[in-house]
């Protein structure tokens, strides 16, 4: 594994460690690029503070530290800076708004809300609900169809719960169009080693008879989750069991 962008910080309330320590541990681990994806912020209308990312005043630290570790560490990583976001339609001219003037890299898509974090159920939840799964699917299609992200985040974390013919109809159109777009899924670095109910089987073995490329994403949320190598190989034995053609992501 050459590179990950899937890399939390501390502003995002659950994760620990300083943006320091994750590229000393990238580089120890043998990383060659390395791209910082906090859960962005965004501006609530109805004032919600969320407790699961960062605020909008901690923008100007937040790019501040990492151009910061660019050149200090030029010599022996290539670091990058984006956000994981989710594609919020109601929030988001606001957001491009707010974002307005930041060197920002990439982002990658992480769809953990099907609207407002305030006022929206988290995806994850189990459901046998086909509107919610197809909800997500359209919504991921959409986001993707934007070219404003990089790659889709735990593309299986809708825990959809009921049949697998309702299940494949939704995420195979949902891969199709991926492929087509040539947006490439995750494998949940994190999700595999807490068993979680990603990765999912289900979902891989639809990617895998479609043919969608996969990117490892450690979704780091502590810098020693990046030195964990059991979890990083137990995801590329995860690509060669569903078939996976994995990618290593690079950036112009």
């Amino acid at each position: 594994m050459l590179s990950n962008f899937h890399t939390h910080t501390f502003r995002c309330q659950h994760a620990s460690g300083e943006d320091k320590e994750y590229v000393e541990a990238a580089i120890h681990s043998g990383l060659k690029v390395l791209g910082f994806s906090d859960h962005c912020p965004w501006l609530f209308p109805d004032g919600y503070i969320s407790r699961i990312r960062m605020t909008p005043a901690q923008l100007d630290n937040y790019f501040s530290s990492i151009e910061s570790l660019k050149k200090e560490y030029s010599s022996d990583i290539k670091i990058y800076a984006g956000f994981e976001a989710e594609y919020t339609p109601a929030l988001n001219a606001s957001q491009e708004k707010l974002f307005r003037g930041y060197p920002i890299d990439y982002m990658i898509l992480g769809q953990h809300f099907m609207g407002s974090e305030s006022d929206s159920v988290f995806v994850g939840r189990p459901s046998d609900d086909e509107d919610i799964l197809k909800q997500y699917a359209d919504l991921v299609i959409e986001g993707i169809a934007t070219g404003k992200y990089l790659y889709l985040a735990h593309p299986d974390i809708i825990n959809y719960i009921g049949s697998d013919e309702v299940y494949n109809k939704h995420i195979s159109r949902l891969c199709h169009f991926m492929k087509e777009k040539e947006i490439p899924l995750e494998i949940n670095v994190l999700g595999l080693w807490e068993q979680r109910p990603y990765p999912s089987a289900r979902f891989w073995e639809i990617a895998g008879k479609i043919g969608n490329t996969a990117v490892i994403g450690i979704d780091a949320h502590a810098p020693e989750q990046i030195l964990n190598s059991e979890a990083i190989h137990k995801a590329e034995q995860f690509c060669e069991t569903y078939g996976l053609k994995r990618v290593e992501l690079a950036l112009s």
